[in-house]
């Protein structure tokens, strides 16, 4: 092992073969790098894609291929006024779903071939406080390249309608296409924020723990060019058939540019020392490279291997993020045992101007100051340190009962959306499911109504639809019924005994 780490060192520390080194790595940028700016393109954010594979409702999404209404949302307009709707409200309501007929729905139509259906008469709720308008969206299996602009404009098209209501009228855009709408709107560009958010921080870190003008472009662009090289492989992985969502895209970038900045402060903190005992830099870089290659080797390993424990999940998207994200953290390492030091041979030391370390100057050892005392002090009293710390860690774990893992479609945003709310506003007059009836799909017609009748029994449904729907025209099988819970669609209240009781042998939902 020792061998094999001396001949490493001596490749980004040789004279010539430092510069050997930055060449091959310019050829994987040039490789690799065009395939960077296609990894959100390979990014699969269906939700089936965070479920389990073999979970009933991603079961039943696959069944739902082939129905007429497969591939359609619902964007619901809720109308409230809390002592219930007055006739000016009825009258706005009545132009409202006029202007979305008369020029949202001929424009967008238009443009994707009948892709919006006609919005229908307004729903008044029994306590005449609130009202809905339902716009069909149906996005086509072939142009999923537009699935998310349609998804995004037709809300947004109808929320352009609602400016001149009257005062005290409440309206929200919600439904399946209005969730749809904001989380796009939210969740679209989350990659590139927390890429230069990450970035400028890791910046900020270099410039503040070196103090120089110049060093932070070195470890600055060794973890860039190992974040670029990963976006590249992360296409390649996904386009293999692994399944990379936009959750893990956003956590690609935190963890190459937090291991790569540790691993490369570690390596420089090590060589401006070697550069204070030796004069030639190549020889402070191959001791160095000795002294830190076992640790960030065998830090890297084990988050690796920590990362593709994941790989066992059930969740499709949480088991697609294991093999990523080790490979993420594989090439930070490649690149601070490559690239960086590379580069630091050839810059020599400097590049640590203003402060540069000289042969035998101050600070040879760089073990003095606060972290010297603290090492000094844990010498001192090993137990204390452990006992205390492990009391310590020990009440902040008790945080973990109160732990709330109900994460729900509404909840999912930090901040409130046009469609969390119109939710809680439907809620006060409709079933809160109205807006997203669940799907119940029958092997047999001859069992439809057994099952009609075994959900309407069962606890949390509000109502179940007389309507059928068939995959096939004419078909007496893999027939389809809706019903509406009580409870929100997206909450845990829908019991697991309703599924059970309308169970006949080929029914799933």
């Amino acid at each position: 092992m020792n061998r094999r780490l001396r001949s490493l060192a001596q490749l980004p520390g040789g004279r010539r073969t430092k510069f050997a080194v930055v060449g091959v790595w310019l050829v994987v940028l040039f490789a690799i790098g065009p395939l960077a700016g296609k990894f959100e393109d390979a990014q699969e954010n269906d939700p089936g894609d965070y479920l389990p594979a073999n979970a009933e409702s991603v079961k039943t999404l696959e069944r739902l291929d082939g129905f007429p209404s497969d591939g359609r949302a619902e964007a619901i307009v809720v109308f409230h006024r809390a002592g219930g709707l007055t006739v000016r409200d009825r009258a706005a309501i009545a132009r409202v779903r006029t202007a979305v007929n008369e020029r949202v729905r001929p424009a967008i139509n238009a443009e994707r071939s009948d892709t919006v259906a006609e919005t229908g008469p307004a729903q008044i709720s029994g306590d005449g406080a609130t009202a809905l308008l339902r716009t069909s969206i149906t996005v086509p299996e072939e142009a999923s390249g537009d699935a998310e602009d349609l998804l995004t404009d037709t809300p947004e098209d109808i929320k352009d309608q609602l400016d001149s209501l009257p005062s005290g009228l409440e309206a929200k855009v919600t439904g399946p296409a209005g969730f749809a709408a904001d989380a796009v709107e939210v969740f679209n560009d989350i990659n590139g924020t927390l890429l230069f958010a990450t970035a400028g921080l890791v910046l900020v870190l270099l410039i503040v723990i070196y103090r120089s003008p110049i060093f932070w472009l070195i470890p600055f662009f060794s973890v860039l060019l190992a974040e670029v090289t990963t976006r590249g492989l992360g296409y390649l992985i996904a386009d293999a058939g692994v399944t990379v969502t936009g959750q893990s895209g956003g956590i690609l970038p935190v963890l190459v540019f937090g291991a790569g900045t540790d691993y490369a402060l570690l390596m420089v903190s090590r060589y401006r020392e070697e550069l204070r005992r030796h004069q030639d830099k190549h020889d402070a870089i191959r001791v160095a490279m000795r002294r830190t290659a076992p640790v960030i080797l065998a830090s890297g390993g084990t988050v690796m291997a920590a990362l593709l424990t994941l790989s066992l999940a059930e969740v499709t998207g949480t088991s697609g993020l294991g093999p990523i994200g080790a490979m993420g953290i594989a090439m930070a390492m490649v690149s601070m045992l490559t690239i960086l030091p590379a580069l630091l041979a050839i810059c020599g030391r400097g590049a640590f101007w203003p402060f540069v370390p000289r042969v035998g100057s101050e600070g040879t050892d760089e073990t003095h100051g606060v972290w010297r005392r603290i090492a000094e002090s844990v010498a001192r009293g090993p137990r204390r340190v452990w006992v205390g710390t492990t009391a310590l860690l020990a009440v902040m774990v008790v945080g973990v009962v109160f732990v709330n893992s109900d994460l729900t479609t509404g909840n999912m945003f930090r901040d409130d959306v046009d469609s969390a709310e119109g939710q809680e506003l439907l809620g006060s007059g409709f079933p809160a499911g109205a807006n997203a009836p669940t799907n119940i799909v029958v092997g047999s017609e001859a069992e439809v109504d057994a099952v009609h009748t075994a959900v309407a029994k069962a606890p949390g449904v509000a109502e179940v639809s007389p309507q059928v729907e068939r995959d096939r025209p004419g078909s007496s099988s893999e027939s389809r019924s809706t019903r509406i819970p009580t409870a929100r669609p997206d909450s845990t209240l829908f019991p697991a005994s309703a599924r059970r009781r309308a169970r006949p042998p080929t029914a799933t939902s």
